[in-house]
């Protein structure tokens, strides 16, 4: 199935309000474990990291990270005031120091972080993406020596019909923005052989793609070693 593109941004108000309000904690723990299984085969990070959460939506995986590593400087990014608003309500209601910024792939590559993260994640961002080699010359640039990544994203099944049955596995009784979010971002996501052949033409080749489950798909390992 050839991929179709959906919106970069989701910044309407039923969007992030659906958004806001669905229990997604089942795959947030599981990005979560996937950066601890991750910390576990390389080395632990510096006293004090710098954490960024790219995509980071309505702070998520972000307030999760922050709970993670304490001693941390957290930075959430994102293209959608409209969600960082959410995101920046659940860090003051929570305690949590995290600073969030409103940017653009494009705008993050002529900013003030390059070469100075420690840490790099996003989670369901790539699918997003028109021109998905941002991400990774984001994660490239923003690198600072022994920096490790990971980016977990659906990936694309093989036809509509597929999307159907994990839209019935997976959403069955879910808002409808929702469902048809999920069908159109299935259909706007990768398959592994695409990234892995992005990661090498940007000479990314330490960074892995693995298949998780029945529709995401796993990139990580260390950026500059």
């Amino acid at each position: 199935m050839q991929r179709r593109l959906e919106p970069e941004l989701m910044n309407g108000d039923t969007q992030v309000q659906a958004y806001a309000a669905a229990d997604f904690s089942s795959g947030d723990q599981a990005t979560i474990e996937a950066i601890q299984r991750l910390l576990s085969r390389t080395s632990p990070l510096p006293p004090d990291p710098l954490v960024v959460d790219l995509g980071c939506g309505p702070g998520n995986i972000t307030l999760r990270l922050a709970g993670l590593f304490p001693k941390a400087r957290i930075i959430g990014i994102d293209g959608a005031e409209s969600m960082l608003a959410v995101a920046r309500e659940r860090a003051q209601q929570q305690q949590l120091e995290i600073s969030f910024l409103c940017q653009t792939l494009q705008e993050v590559l002529r900013g003030a972080l390059l070469e100075q993260a420690d840490l790099i994640v996003s989670n369901s961002l790539l699918h997003h993406l028109h021109q998905p080699d941002l991400l990774w010359m984001v994660t490239r640039d923003l690198a600072a020596p022994g920096c490790r990544t990971l980016h977990r994203d659906l990936r694309r099944p093989a036809s509509d019909a597929e999307i159907q049955q994990l839209l019935l596995k997976h959403l069955p009784s879910a808002p409808e923005v929702l469902q048809h979010d999920f069908a159109a971002s299935l259909a706007a996501a990768f398959e592994p052989q695409e990234v892995t052949a992005e990661l090498h033409r940007l000479d990314l080749d330490e960074l892995t793609v693995s298949a998780e489950d029945d529709r995401y798909l796993v990139v990580s390992g260390l950026v500059k070693s």
